[in-house]
């Protein structure tokens, strides 16, 4: 414990870092979902995997040590309404991507269209 106010005590620090490693879990994501080179993409999407276990495993502790309070428990129906909805959304974002494959191959025919009315 700090003996001093203005020093930062034990749980106050690794609750920094937990923070810091939550941020650059957005980081690696967001590097890895705009490289284009596939082996800078694998590159962050393995730090991207080990910052996450790295991240887990600190939350673990800190919650067996009563040190981190965890958000609520969100209501099943409301997870399967999320879950439902991201899944449709993901289906028409693939519906659309092999649309464009598909006209690319052909010479980009309905592209344009088939991108403005996903919207």
């Amino acid at each position: 414990m700090a003996n001093n106010p203005l020093q930062l005590t034990e749980k106050d620090l690794v609750c920094v870092v937990l923070s810091d490693l939550k941020r650059v879990v957005r980081e690696y994501a967001t590097a890895a979902t705009e490289s284009s080179c596939p082996e800078t993409r694998q590159l962050f999407t393995n730090l991207l995997n080990s910052t996450l276990t790295m991240q887990g495993q600190l939350f673990t502790v800190l919650s067996k040590n009563n040190m981190y309070e965890a958000a609520s428990v969100a209501p099943k129906k409301e997870l399967d309404k999320q879950i439902q909805s991201h899944t449709q959304s993901a289906q028409q974002t693939q519906a659309w991507l092999q649309q464009g494959i598909q006209a690319g191959a052909l010479g980009q025919t309905n592209v344009q269209s088939s991108a403005q009315s996903f919207h």
